[in-house]
């Protein structure tokens, strides 16, 4: 064995230094004025995307570095361009921007429910109703994309969480893909439900909007007041706090849990008290 070696294996054998690494929980302290990077810190480099209607060609490429340097990424690298179908170019585009981003003026919507258990969601649920929480979902109009309904409701969830299928105080009632408003608001009144959960993946020219709008004014309009079922809604292109512009009651985001729509189920009906309605 070499000299090397032997130091090696001595240096292995010895204890190790008693310097405490910094704890893992530790806070991160963060500047209060931050901006992008790509290759260096500091150096405010973006990647941008977005599609010309115009055919791909020299002149398209010029019209996508304009638009980039009228949004302030100087100097434009084109690093991507792609004709998409007649008279349509995709860019992607890569540069410097001198914009700052204050930490201080960002507003973030903290949850103000604790996240149960299913156990303790169950618990809560026959504590406070004395009978099982009625679900209804669904996506309605044109949308076809069952994925987030099924990833909330089915009994298989989502992310290492069970769906609400699995909640023993919650019985569920998937309507599927593409139901009418009329039709939503008729199986929720058939199914005396304290809850109706609307996913909308499909958002071009804002249908999910339009969508959610006209839900939450049939239910409205089909129910007395203070007897609407609670009004959740879920999608990509939601934006968090609009609620009472659409007249729902919750919005959940992309990434959002069967654990997290519980937990907020529990948290609605105990913030309801007395106004909880009961099952004849």
């Amino acid at each position: 064995m070499s000299t090397r070696d032997t130091g090696s294996q001595k240096a292995a054998s010895e204890p190790s230094s008693p310097t405490a690494p910094p704890a893992k929980d530790a806070p991160q302290i963060l500047p209060d004025i931050i901006r992008p990077y790509g290759d260096t810190t500091g150096d405010g480099m973006v990647q941008v995307s977005f599609t010309l209607p115009v055919p791909h060609d020299k002149r398209a490429e010029g019209a996508a570095l304009q638009l980039a340097a009228k949004m302030g990424v100087a100097p434009a690298l084109l690093v991507h361009a792609k004709a998409m179908g007649s008279g349509f170019t995709f860019f992607i585009v890569y540069g410097s921007v001198s914009h700052l981003v204050d930490l201080r003026d960002v507003v973030v919507i903290e949850r103000e429910f604790a996240l149960l258990s299913a156990k303790e969601a169950n618990a809560a649920i026959k504590k406070r109703l004395h009978r099982k929480l009625v679900v209804v979902g669904a996506c309605i109009g044109n949308d076809a994309h069952t994925v987030g309904i099924d990833a909330i409701l089915n009994i298989k969830g989502f992310a290492g969480e069970k769906g609400l299928e699995y909640y023993s105080e919650i019985k569920v009632v998937n309507c599927g893909a593409q139901v009418l408003v009329p039709e939503l608001v008729a199986r929720a009144r058939a199914e005396k439900a304290d809850a109706v959960l609307v996913s909308q993946v499909v958002t071009q020219k804002d249908r999910h909007i339009h969508n959610t709008t006209q839900m939450s004014a049939a239910f409205r309009e089909a129910y007395p007041a203070g007897k609407v079922p609670l009004l959740i809604v879920g999608g990509p292109r939601f934006e968090q706090g609009s609620e009472e512009r659409l007249g729902v009651d919750r919005i959940f985001g992309k990434g959002t849990t069967p654990g997290e729509v519980a937990s907020y189920l529990v948290h609605a009906i105990s913030q309801a008290g007395s106004t909880t309605k009961e099952h004849p």
